[in-house]
């Protein structure tokens, strides 16, 4: 099959990307340094042209309400080309819980994504992934103050990148869900934990005070963000995955 992945040069989709390859399908990674732009719609038809499916891993540059004017600008236009190109399957991934947290701009954002995606004609996929263990660090960094980091309680099931990359890699092989897939990390960490765990690995001088009014993740209440039960849950514990990097 002949794949075309919108952001196949980012953390994820550069991992899709090398599995798919692997697995001996055709693919085209596609973004801004490749002359495709999801906004203006340049380089759509090019980079569609003869593609069965499409997986779009692009993302907003801001996390505020501006996110939600370009996933809704972002994926009309990929819609009217993935139709006009006879794509037959489109996949995105979104985010675990994205619809029980319309408080955070971007979470609003990523529903708006989803239901486009689920109004247009070519048949879909959603994969929903919680938060990535890579971003465990900027997360942190949000809410440090001098040699304090302040984090609330919120339980997450973060995961490696590399499991959401093969999942996604692994729905988009297969048939159109025409609805959505969880995944998720195999262990569930109040947030303010989940830091210390990291510095405790990577010490730095900081430390952890729990603040249940720090930072984004404040605002989420209950366990939103952890996995539903129908979800797929991946391999990779964090502690494992901090000893394995450099």
């Amino acid at each position: 099959m002949k794949f075309t992945v919108l952001g196949g040069r980012g953390l994820i989709g550069t991992q899709v990307v090398e599995r798919l390859r692997a697995a001996g399908h055709d693919v085209v990674p596609a973004s801004l340094s490749t002359g495709v732009d999801v906004i203006s719609g340049e380089g759509l038809e090019r980079v569609l042209a003869g593609a069965d499916v499409v997986i779009n891993l692009t993302n907003s540059p801001a996390f505020d309400e501006s996110s939600i004017d370009f996933f809704e600008t972002s994926m009309n236009n990929l819609g009217a080309a993935a139709e006009a190109a006879g794509v037959r399957h489109h996949v995105i991934l979104s985010i675990v819980g994205t619809d029980q947290v319309p408080q955070l701009d971007y979470y609003r954002a990523k529903v708006a994504q989803e239901t486009i995606l689920k109004n247009a004609p070519t048949p879909y996929s959603i994969v929903r992934a919680t938060q990535f263990f890579e971003f465990v660090e900027a997360v942190l960094s949000w809410t440090t103050d001098g040699d304090t980091v302040r984090l609330p309680s919120t339980p997450l099931q973060p995961m490696a990148a590399a499991d959401v990359a093969a999942a996604v890699a692994r729905a988009a092989s297969e048939r159109p869900l025409h609805g959505i897939r969880n995944i998720a990390g195999p262990d569930v960490v109040p947030l303010d934990e989940l830091g210390r765990i990291t510095l405790a690995a990577r010490p730095d001088g900081r430390h952890v005070v729990t603040d249940d009014r720090a930072g984004m993740f404040a605002m989420v209440t209950g366990d939103v963000l952890t996995a539903p039960e129908d979800a797929d849950l991946a391999p990779t514990h964090y502690t494992d995955w901090l000893q394995q990097q450099p």
